[in-house]
């Protein structure tokens, strides 16, 4: 399994560029995850600077989702380090030595993350209003009346102010994956994860979703990591495209330079699928 994991991280590693260490916000370094006797990742380097937005594309199965959760702690690393803003995410330090990470520890690194799933995860039994305050109240601990000033200016912000008292049964795939983009956001993350958010909509709600994604990105600074296969919105939101497949990074650039130029077979061969596309030519 190893020899196996070495030959194809050296067939399709691509070096990433070189960053200043006092701009960068997140960094996996040298993950790897095994599911049993299977390894999913194997030995992914991956940076991403404050406010930058870095789309990962690639076929299922390539490590992707994973990735995400794990920086929404909801997966352990089997082997690598991710830090944030240069602090050990599954680590702390304990007497000048680095132990697992506290319950406590986790707390306070995920307020710097917002992760919106496929499915959306709202409280069946809450109304739309209540699903975005829940957080505010219990996690940051704010007053009730702030926290429902916050979620109606954000639930206006996502174009649902007219729903605030409905409850997620009476609302379309759309306006729930909205609710929860807004759900997140409230929180004022430092980083935002989408993970294939369009993934469980019919195809004529998935414009409005990704319409929201894309105002979100081009005001204030946060950074987004948007695992997608929605090339053409990748395309136009990101700053960086990563191209993973196999459990490693293949290649990573300019969305200029993954869609028109890329270098690699496996990265041609993914993306010839799209060719019909216009802005692939």
């Amino acid at each position: 399994m190893m020899t196996q994991a070495l030959s194809v991280k050296s067939n399709y590693l691509m070096k990433s560029p070189e960053k200043s260490p006092e701009k960068i916000f997140v960094e996996y370094k040298n993950i790897k995850k095994n599911f049993g006797n299977v390894q999913i990742l194997k030995g992914v380097d991956l940076r991403i600077d404050p406010g930058e937005k870095v789309a990962i594309i690639g076929p299922s199965g390539s490590g992707k989702t994973t990735l995400a959760r794990m920086l929404m702690t909801l997966e352990k690393p089997t082997e690598g380090e991710i830090l944030i803003e240069g602090e050990h995410l599954w680590k702390e330090e304990v007497n000048g030595k680095l132990v697992p990470a506290s319950e406590k520890h986790f707390r306070k690194m995920r307020k710097n993350i917002g992760m919106v799933f496929q499915q959306y995860n709202l409280f069946p039994h809450m109304t739309i209003l209540k699903n975005v305050m829940e957080a505010q109240v219990s996690v940051l601990g704010l007053a009730k009346s702030e926290a429902k000033e916050k979620a109606i200016e954000m639930l206006s912000k996502v174009g649902l102010a007219n729903k605030l008292d409905a409850y997620p049964a009476n609302l379309s795939g759309g306006q729930q994956q909205r609710v929860a983009i807004a759900r997140a956001l409230v929180m004022h993350p430092k980083i935002m994860l989408f993970d294939e958010v369009t993934a469980a909509l019919d195809p004529e709600l998935v414009g409005e979703v990704l319409q929201v994604i894309r105002d979100i990105a081009s005001t204030g600074e946060m950074a987004m990591l948007l695992i997608t296969h929605e090339m053409e919105f990748a395309r136009q939101i990101a700053d960086r495209i990563v191209f993973m497949a196999d459990g490693v990074v293949v290649e990573e650039g300019t969305p200029e330079q993954i869609f028109k130029y890329p270098k690699h077979k496996r990265t041609q061969d993914f993306l010839q699928r799209f060719r019909s596309s216009s802005f692939l030519g």
